[in-house]
């Protein structure tokens, strides 16, 4: 089974790409279910049908759903929130307020991917297609299991443990009611659901990122530092899609200075991912809003290239040996040198770039190497031990 992820800037035609994508798939005869993490749901409204929390069949092949946020939440985290319910409400009733404060930035967005793992797990597709939230939002979410991924071994076991000994005691003098083993569960459950998704996403030969863009200036820069801060947390983009591409004799006229604009545009999409497959889909003349519009669009974007398969793929980092020395090889594409930051915390690689951080795990047979010194060149971050 193979899952492919769009994101991109808000506004650049994310949802039509990937709704036109998952038409293309179902065409070529292989079984697809399309979903959205975005929260400002327009999926259903690209295929001019309802869609339900739970898979909706829309054509032949096709099937489409709008992740339900509560009810995922619900469904892994139920005692926890019961739990802060609680302890929210000892000294009064529960009230509308309380609901509110146990919605946690990003919490539910995070339960809407734990649904690509539980469609990945069930194996009744061929291929799931995932339409992201926007740029910002979508790299948040894929940074949650790496961030959290210590917890579950370093902190739950100590807390369980705390709690069932200091726990009675606790609850007599301070009056604060002690959390039970069921929610510890529901965290252990979470966090368990964390690091297979993490183990999911960062395969390659299974998870897919295709970045869409328009040839804007600043939506380009916006796509450029996504892959780039996408490369840094090791997850492969294997396409750019270009969209909204104004036809040449839409430019007459009142659009003529745009002409210049959109040929600088798509020299530097050419020159910026030359080794990545890139799609270009030029501006419809009417809304990308039914199933038959889809695979019209889906036709013309991909014409016979099978969206199944893994389009590109490169290792982000690479360790070279010599007598003399070892180098750790980091490809940062776009990154600027200026806005590097690189340091040792013991058998890790702490780097910085601009304000994404990512920490690199070293090699058994470099953990008491020292870093010698560092240079960026063509792309590459080069460190020597």
């Amino acid at each position: 089974m193979r899952v492919v992820l769009y994101t991109g800037k808000g506004g650049v035609g994310k949802t039509s790409v990937a709704a036109a994508s998952a038409c293309k798939v179902a065409k070529d005869g292989k079984k697809v279910i399309i979903m959205s993490t975005d929260q400002a749901h327009s999926l259903a409204d690209s295929f001019n049908m309802r869609l339900e929390k739970e898979p909706t069949k829309i054509n032949e092949n096709l099937y489409g759903m709008e992740i339900d946020t509560v009810y995922e939440g619900e469904k892994s985290w139920a005692s926890l929130k019961d739990y802060m319910r609680r302890l929210l409400t000892i000294k009064g009733e529960g009230s509308i307020e309380v609901e509110e404060l146990l919605v946690f930035p990003g919490l539910e967005e995070l339960f809407a991917l734990f649904k690509i793992l539980e469609i990945y797990d069930k194996k009744e597709y061929d291929v799931l297609i995932v339409d992201c939230a926007p740029t910002g939002e979508t790299l948040s979410l894929l940074k949650y299991p790496e961030k959290l991924s210590n917890f579950i071994e370093k902190v739950l076991p100590i807390k369980r443990k705390g709690a069932k000994i200091a726990g009675p005691a606790m609850e007599k003098v301070m009056k604060i009611p002690m959390p039970k083993d069921n929610v510890f569960d529901d965290i252990e459950y979470i966090m368990n659901k964390m690091e297979r998704l993490q183990n999911l996403m960062l395969n390659k030969d299974i998870v897919s990122l295709r970045i869409v863009t328009t040839p804007e200036k600043i939506v380009i820069k916006e796509a450029k530092r996504n892959f780039t801060c996408l490369h840094l947390y090791n997850y492969n983009v294997d396409a750019i899609i270009v969209n909204k591409i104004y036809p040449k004799e839409a430019m007459e006229g009142y659009f003529s200075k745009w002409i210049k604009m959109q040929d600088e545009g798509l020299k530097e999409i050419e020159e910026s991912f030359s080794e990545i497959p890139r799609y270009y889909l030029e501006l419809q003349k009417g809304e990308i809003r039914n199933i038959e519009v889809l695979k019209k669009v889906g036709d013309e974007l991909f014409e016979d290239d099978d969206l199944t398969k893994v389009l590109f793929k490169k290792d982000i980092f690479t360790i070279e040996k010599s007598k003399e020395s070892t180098i750790m090889r980091i490809l940062l594409p776009f990154a600027d040198k200026r806005e590097l930051d690189l340091r040792q915390d013991k058998n890790e690689i702490v780097l910085s770039v601009k304000n994404e951080t990512r920490r690199f795990p070293l090699p058994v047979d470099l953990y008491d190497k020292e870093i010698t010194g560092a240079k960026f060149i063509d792309g590459y971050l080069l460190i020597n031990f």
